[in-house]
């Protein structure tokens, strides 16, 4: 078995301690006086699976400080993304609406800066914020009207370095020779709550971890897993090594096995650096006065449906994992809820955490009221939409309507059939069952549904 480290330990091994990070020394907290309004962190990964956390039953990950967080806050079982795609996605997060909305359809569509951002209407309503990470949608860097500091990457297209990433400050770009990216941004997100005083603030703080290619940081040791089995997986993961579907994935070389186990390093390296945001909060103490939310972009097939991607319709490239913590606005922490949430759901759930109105034009749905434990139904069902990416990749347009039971998926201009499933049986065996008596039953109203979505999809684009 691999060695266990305990939060301690890991903080340890990074060359940190709990009480401080290496900006500095400690500040006094009567530095900061109560807010009258909540502070907002919200931190994304890049396609972390959703049950790849210790608190869903993984076999063997370590993720001490996310499992504290939901022990604290509460787990949302059935989180999504409308789209699973970097890009699409990440704008849905920060404009609270659909792809069709907000026009950034794939990883080569450019930002349209008449958007509006959930930071932009923060400011307005007197916060201090910061875009701290990963912005990842090409053309020029936005305008993002409202944001106090902006700390971002444009390396690789945007995907950005491991190692030594050179970040745009404010407009500036400047070397961060043998530094790791996600540590150099919790620095930077660490540094920016330490100077607020006179406001409430909201920090977005966005990593490229655990996105391939797999490059492990020096806080987590390589043998980390090393012993570990990979039965869980599905039966084809085990032999793949394709050099041409590791190289379209972004996965790099060498068998599943090996990146996968460097994958759930990466997993681990994140929530290293999100306990050393929430010891900060601690420090300071200021958590019980901060909504901290944790979500990924996208999920990511490791195997099922015969796929090592991101780009379809199921639920373990659409299901996010997602937290939320706020000491003084949870009513009875430690839950775990199974309304369905989405992306689009978080800049209007932040705006009424806030006190703020939510505007118009957001098609998301705060989720303010599950956190007072309220008895709610915020929907029964929802649009999956994928718009055709860039070659290499052969996934075809999507449309998808997602039910509490049902997930019934339309492939566009494309040879591929519909297909029906079960969610009971998407993370296991997913079986179609179109062409069964219980799936004959149930595609009229499903084929119903998305017809309906896909009208207001139409007249709403």
């Amino acid at each position: 078995m691999a060695q266990k480290f305990s939060r301690r330990e890991m903080l340890k091994g990074a060359g940190l301690t709990l009480a401080g990070s290496m900006l500095g020394s400690a500040l006094p907290r009567k530095g900061f006086s109560k807010p009258k309004k909540p502070n907002i962190i919200f931190i994304l990964s890049d396609d972390h699976r959703w049950n790849h956390l210790g608190i869903q039953g993984h076999p063997w990950i370590q993720t001490p400080n996310l499992d504290r967080l939901a022990e604290e806050g509460v787990l949302f079982d059935n989180a999504f993304c409308t789209t699973s795609l970097c890009s699409p996605s990440r704008a849905s997060f920060i404009t609270g609406r659909y792809v069709h909305h907000h026009g950034v359809k794939n990883n080569l569509h450019i930002w349209n800066n008449r958007n509006q951002t959930v930071l932009e209407h923060l400011k307005t309503g007197g916060y201090n914020t910061a875009f701290i990470g990963k912005w990842h949608m090409p053309g020029p860097l936005p305008e993002l009207r409202g944001v106090d500091r902006f700390v971002t990457f444009t390396a690789r297209t945007g995907q950005g370095l491991y190692y030594d990433c050179p970040l745009i400050i404010d407009g500036v770009e400047t070397e961060r020779k043998g530094t790791y990216i996600t540590e150099d941004l919790t620095d930077y997100a660490i540094d920016f709550i330490r100077e607020q005083q006179d406001c409430p603030f909201c920090l977005y703080l966005a990593h490229k971890a655990p996105h391939g290619p797999f490059i492990n940081p020096g806080d987590i040791s390589s043998d980390l897993y090393q012993e570990e089995s990979i039965d869980h997986l599905p039966k084809w993961a085990h032999s793949f090594s394709s050099m041409a579907n590791g190289e379209i994935y972004g996965m790099g070389l060498g068998t599943v096995e090996k990146k996968y186990k460097k994958y759930n390093r990466l997993i681990s390296s994140v929530d290293l650096q999100i306990g050393r945001v929430m010891d900060e909060l601690d420090r300071l103490g200021i958590a019980d006065d901060t909504v901290l939310i944790y979500s990924t972009d996208n999920g990511l097939l490791v195997g099922e449906n015969g796929h090592f991607d991101k780009r379809w319709a199921y639920d373990q490239c659409m299901r996010l994992p997602f937290i939320v913590r706020y000491p003084n606005g949870i009513v009875n922490p430690g839950r775990r809820s199974r309304e369905m949430v989405l992306n689009i759901d978080v800049a209007p759930s932040i705006l009424e955490l806030a006190g703020l109105p939510t505007p118009g034009h957001m098609d998301g749905i705060s989720f303010h009221s599950i956190l007072r434990d309220e008895k709610t139904d915020l929907r029964d069902s929802f649009l999956y939409e994928f718009y055709k990416d860039f070659p290499p990749y052969t996934v075809p347009d999507i449309d998808a309507v997602r039910t509490r039971r049902y997930l019934y998926v339309e492939y566009q201009n494309s040879r591929l059939e519909p297909e029906l499933f079960d969610v009971r049986s998407l993370v296991k065996n997913p079986v179609n069952i179109l062409e069964t008596p219980e799936g004959r039953e149930v595609l009229p109203e499903m084929k119903r549904l998305l017809k309906h979505y896909q009208e207001e999809k139409t007249h709403g684009a």
